[in-house]
């Protein structure tokens, strides 16, 4: 064998060698190359999931606030109108006149005044009830018209000896009324069943 030839073997199996390192680093190229893109498929899989997840869940988020408004906006308006039934039944009751006042008085003065005994009373009134109140008080001994008090009508009833007011006014009344009576009144005027 000559040296050319030797030579030439020698360049062969280095050829062959840089031609199979080559392959290699191709194959393995490769393959970091598919594991790249199959990390980034899973990656952009993840995120288009999570950015699904964070879609949905800012859709509730908003669908529930909507929801809350429209509930709180209910309510307030179920609110103003049975502050104006209130109000409606305040202003009726104000104008009572005449036997109905003057039984409701005379009721709410005798239910008062039970709650004393033999003690001496002062009774107090709205300003408007007060030839009222004094002419239903000369059936009481010991019984005095005291002043006036705001309120719809009825009584406010004081005894200095025993310490103890009762307030039989038509707001008191109306007040125990309407809060034993609120639910069925909204029920009533919204049709809840």
């Amino acid at each position: 064998m000559s040296l050319e030839t030797v030579v030439e073997d020698i360049r062969d199996e280095a050829r062959a060698r840089a031609e199979k390192i080559r392959a290699d680093g191709e194959e393995h190229a490769d393959g970091i190359i598919a594991e790249a893109e199959a990390d980034a498929a899973e990656i952009r899989e993840e995120r288009e999931a999570e950015v699904e997840r964070e879609i949905a869940q800012e859709r509730e988020q908003r669908l529930s606030s909507a929801k809350l408004e429209a509930k709180q906006a209910r309510l307030g308006a179920r609110r103003d109108v049975l502050e104006d039934v209130r109000d409606d039944v305040e202003a009726a009751i104000a104008d009572l006149e005449g036997d109905r006042r003057e039984e409701l008085t005379r009721e709410l003065l005798a239910a008062a005044a039970e709650e004393f005994g033999d003690n001496e009373l002062r009774i107090y009134g709205r300003a408007g009830d007060q030839s009222l109140i004094e002419d239903i008080l000369t059936e009481y001994d010991d019984a005095t018209f005291a002043g006036e008090r705001e309120c719809l009508g009825g009584v406010v009833v004081e005894s200095e000896a025993s310490r103890v007011r009762v307030n039989n006014t038509f707001d008191s009344v109306l007040e125990s009324v309407w809060e034993e009576n609120l639910k069925a009144i909204s029920d009533r005027l919204f049709d809840d069943q």
